[in-house]
């Protein structure tokens, strides 16, 4: 990449380059960063479109569903003209609008432990923008492994959970600390039973989108070994501490 910011690039993150934690080294990171986010739904999306006009330079997106009526919601990206079309595909087409210079990489899969060597790898970031335990504590298992930083979320109702990991870290917590597999209900995040509000998904994944570029940038406090709980409704926020379990 070339070592100076060109004129339109300037234009285009001056609101961003003119912080202090910023500037141009900054931008030029945000620029040669890649990131993975596995799910493009209601936390995906607004994860997907913030990232790519902070200018991140490689986005990959995994998701195997299609744009349903129900979806439109609080799935920012997408609109009725995307009905029935792949999500990955539709948030592509979205993306490059927002910025062409943003490359997007399509995974039309369900990651799986067949497939997530020749994916995840390729990418320092990752996003958790999953809808079910499972597909979460897959992902957690991967990125514990290849030693990523992880930003995952949880959302239902007017509720939002958040973690970071950074897996580099020694003695960091994993979701398996604070959530016992054989505990999770496989309906704990279906909002189609439980319900969610548009905008606590915006919300939330913003907030998402918010922590990669911090810890790409290595500006600010993360969310090592805490959890951070939101309460939409009655504007309730609060920390809460986990340590790593022994046996995990």
């Amino acid at each position: 990449m070339n070592s100076k910011l060109n004129k339109n690039q300037i234009q285009r993150y001056s609101r961003q380059i003119i912080l202090k934690n910023i500037g141009t080294l900054g931008q030029k990171k945000i620029i040669q960063s890649k990131v993975l986010i596995i799910g493009m739904g209601g936390l995906g999306c607004p994860v997907a479109e913030f990232l790519t006009r902070a200018g991140i330079g490689q986005l990959g997106i995994i998701d195997f569903d299609s744009v349903e009526l129900s979806n439109i919601h609080r799935q920012s990206l997408y609109d009725a003209n995307d009905l029935k079309k792949f999500k990955v595909i539709a948030a592509k087409n979205k993306l490059r609008r927002i910025n062409s210079k943003t490359k997007i990489i399509c995974h039309k899969i369900r990651l799986d432990k067949n497939n997530y060597n020749k994916i995840i790898g390729e990418y320092n970031y990752i996003v958790d923008g999953s809808d079910n335990f499972k597909t979460k504590f897959l992902i957690n298992d991967f990125c514990k492994r290849f030693k990523k930083f992880l930003v995952t979320a949880a959302i239902s109702k007017f509720d939002g959970h958040i973690f970071t990991f950074d897996f580099k870290k020694k003695k960091t917590p994993c979701i398996r600390s604070f959530f016992q597999e054989n505990d999770i209900s496989e309906d704990i995040l279906n909002c189609e039973d439980d319900g969610i509000l548009g905008t606590v998904a915006g919300v939330i994944g913003t907030m998402q989108a918010n922590e990669i570029i911090k810890k790409i940038l290595n500006i600010g406090n993360d969310l090592n070994g805490k959890i951070l709980i939101l309460d939409l409704l009655n504007l309730n926020f609060r920390k809460v501490k986990f340590k790593k379990l022994k046996n995990i």
